[in-house]
């Protein structure tokens, strides 16, 4: 390919600063500084409108960041990286200066990635692979970094910081929520601009929902082999820019518009909670193309196996990046709080989040990433959710992040989805599971919030699909038809899919029911999939991971349940409100304290009696009560709370069980129901003074202690 560059005059630039890391402009010029502790020379590369190419060696290296200053770069200057030193696999290193590399602190980025065998750093069907050593210009099918200017005017906005007691996640993605609503402008559908709009952020609010968790919105790229197949990367796990965003999103073309967004979104009183991918790169593996971090400084960046050659994928991704590596660690917490400080954002959730706690030896909770985070003034004051689980040894570490942090509960999930299912011997599980998991996060002065309650999320049947399906149909994925993560869970109720039969439908919305109020009245904190309180379907795949079209977008047009079930999730948000006692910063124990003469919580059997360990040990066992004491302890103060009491009965058997109520022989108690998920039950179905009552099948039903 022609070599369209050009070299300039030693003369034009100065030594400029090794901080801040990326491009950065003063008003008069702009710093650039990279690092790479391996590099022998670093190239910026900047690009005019006709994509003419200028080249200005970068002349300083202190501390192993590569540094320089031009005093006539504006914003909007497109500009790349070209990395000399060492091909060398076998020892770790692939540097090749005829690839552009994208600057990892690029705030903007300008065009989209074309996939071309001149982007892989070795030459693609030679023989000896990846060993090999590729000459062509990959220019022209590189995106472009741009020099920005932050200059945007937050007003009176800042971070929400929302309790964690008072917090409810709604899980969504920035396309799938406004690509079919007609209330939203055309042009702005499926992007932050649409998101922010009135009448969606007001549905949202509606429901009793606290914060907002995006599915991944920085920069990614289309895979290709999806791209072949007429598909795309809808999920956006596969990031290549930790500092930018998905232009897909931008309806403007311009990061504002994010920011826009964040603004409505905290005028609502909403927090914006980010998913975001630290734990690879879009790189691939050995055989993966050359776009940033493989051709910058491959053996700091990634962490490599014994021989240096191949790369350890305990993210099953190809690549993991090396999290010991403290310019790794301080590129990751640099955008962290860039996302936090300069974009307002109120939170993350860390996709495979054990990577970022491992060293060479396994996972650490007081491993470097983990601290920083813990010290860090800004970040220790946001949201951190970990999905505590990668493919490496030893990757499930449920219950292990250290203080301050929430965990994704899948424990809560499979356990809430069997015992509704039927399953046998679950009940002393979901008796854990449903106040606050204490068996996993009692720790360290730790609280039930760090209990991240969850039925079904963006990998796996929607709610709808949980209910109505027995088994995948993900025909749509092409060949790829991973499982996803429902681990026979799932149940129809009698037919596959969609169907006409009023009694399996009602027994389905029962069954939503059951869940959303095991999720909404347990200790922990809830997180919901978005549409999931419209019965939205995906048709049965439970992996729409490249499904960026009307099997994954919300259809605002078609609820089955006519609002019956958004209404239900409202009701639940509101007595959640209502009643302290259900969103306790203590964990219930049980246990009797005999200073307050009281315990804060009581488990019963249908007889009235508490339960036994024979009780709980029953494999059959499907119903039980929990009363929680409102007198109980709220807090370190000893001293008597003064909320109120409440009864919930539980019965995952498909008949009506006789539940005998609490009473008290020196003043009987009435127990006024407060909701039920059973439609027809009437709230004044239980007359004061009754000791009985039949709980109905498949029925959630709660009271409030009226003495």
């Amino acid at each position: 390919m022609r070599d369209t560059a050009k070299y300039t005059t030693p003369s034009r630039v100065r030594e400029g600063r090794p901080f801040p890391r990326g491009a950065t402009y003063d008003g008069n010029g702009t710093n650039f500084a990279l690092f790479s502790a391996h590099a022998t020379k670093v190239e910026l590369c900047l690009f005019d409108e006709a994509g003419t190419e200028e080249r200005i060696e970068l002349p300083e290296y202190t501390n192993e960041i590569w540094h320089g200053y031009l005093p006539d770069v504006k914003p909007g200057q497109r500009y790349g990286y070209r990395v000399h030193g060492p091909y060398a696999p076998e020892q770790g290193h692939r540097f090749n200066h005829h690839k552009l590399l994208l600057d990892p602190y690029a705030r903007e980025i300008d065009g989209d990635l074309t996939w071309a065998d001149e982007l892989y750093g070795y030459t693609v069907g030679h023989p000896d692979g990846d060993l090999s050593f590729d000459e062509r210009d990959s220019a022209p099918f590189m995106p472009k970094a741009v020099v920005v200017q932050d200059d945007y005017d937050w007003g009176d906005d800042q971070r929400l910081l929302t309790p964690w007691s008072e917090s409810f996640i709604y899980e969504t993605h920035v396309r799938g929520i406004t690509m079919r609503r007609d209330d939203v402008p055309e042009e702005l559908r499926g992007t932050f601009a649409g998101l922010a709009q009135e009448p969606v952020l007001s549905y949202i609010k509606s429901l009793g929902v606290s914060a907002v968790e995006l599915l991944p919105v920085h920069g990614y790229l289309d895979d290709q082999y999806l791209q072949d197949k007429n598909l795309r990367n809808y999920w956006g796990y596969n990031t290549l820019a930790f500092f930018a965003l998905k232009s897909r999103y931008l309806s403007s073309g311009h990061r504002d518009e994010f920011r826009d967004m964040v603004k409505a979104m905290h005028r609502q009183g909403l927090e914006v909670i980010l998913d975001v991918v630290y734990n690879h790169t879009a790189e691939g593996n050995e055989m993966g193309p050359t776009l940033s971090f493989k051709g910058i400084d491959n053996a700091s960046y990634y962490r490599l196996a014994e021989d240096k050659r191949y790369y350890i994928n305990d993210t099953g991704t190809g690549n993991t990046l090396n999290l010991s590596n403290f310019r790794v660690i301080q590129f990751v917490n640099d955008s962290l709080r860039y996302w936090a400080g300069e974009m307002h954002v109120d939170g993350f959730r860390f996709d495979l989040a054990t990577i970022l706690g491992r060293e060479p030896t396994g996972f650490d909770q007081r491993n470097g990433f983990l601290d920083a985070c813990g010290q860090d003034p800004l970040l220790s004051q946001v949201k951190l959710i970990a999905e505590p689980w990668d493919c490496g040894p030893g990757g499930y570490q449920v219950g292990h992040f250290p203080p301050g942090w929430a965990e994704w509960n899948d424990k809560f999930r499979d356990n809430a989805r069997s015992f509704w299912k039927g399953d046998e011997g679950k009940l002393a599980e979901f008796a854990t599971r449903f106040t606050g998991s204490a068996d996993l996060f009692d720790r360290r002065g730790r609280r039930p919030w760090s209990s991240v309650n969850f039925i079904t999320a963006h990998d796996g049947f929607t709610l709808r699909d949980l209910v109505s399906y027995n088994d995948k149909h993900n025909q749509a994925n092409g060949e790829d038809n991973r499982d996803g993560s429902d681990h026979d869970s799932s149940c129809n109720y009698g037919v596959e899919g969609e169907t006409d039969d009023a009694g399996i439908l009602a027994l389905r919305e029962r069954q939503m029911k059951n869940l959303l109020a095991t999720l909404l009245l347990a200790q922990g904190t809830p997180m919901m999939l978005a549409g999931d309180e419209r019965a939205q379907t995906q048709g049965g795949n439970n992996n729409t991971y490249c499904q960026d079209n009307e099997i994954t977008w919300i259809d605002w047009h078609n609820d089955p349940t006519e609002g019956r079930l958004a209404d239900f999730v409202r009701q639940l948000t509101q007595v959640r409100k209502q009643y302290p006692i259900l969103t306790r910063g203590r964990f219930l124990n049980g246990q009797y304290n005999e200073q307050a003469g009281l315990k804060d919580l009581t488990w019963l059997n249908p007889s009235g009696d508490e339960m036994r360990d024979e009780d709980w040990s029953d494999a059959g066992a499907r119903s039980v009560g929990l009363v929680l004491e409102g007198k109980a302890q709220a807090s370190g103060v000893r001293e008597h709370a003064h909320d109120a009491t409440l009864l919930i009965l539980i019965n995952a058997y498909h008949e009506g069980v006789s539940f005998r109520l609490p009473d008290d022989e020196d003043q009987p108690l009435h127990w006024k129901l407060v909701l039920s998920t059973d439609d027809e039950l009437d709230r004044n179905s239980v007359p004061k003074g009754s000791t009985d009552f039949l709980a109905p099948p498949r029925s959630v039903t709660l009271f409030e202690c009226k003495s």
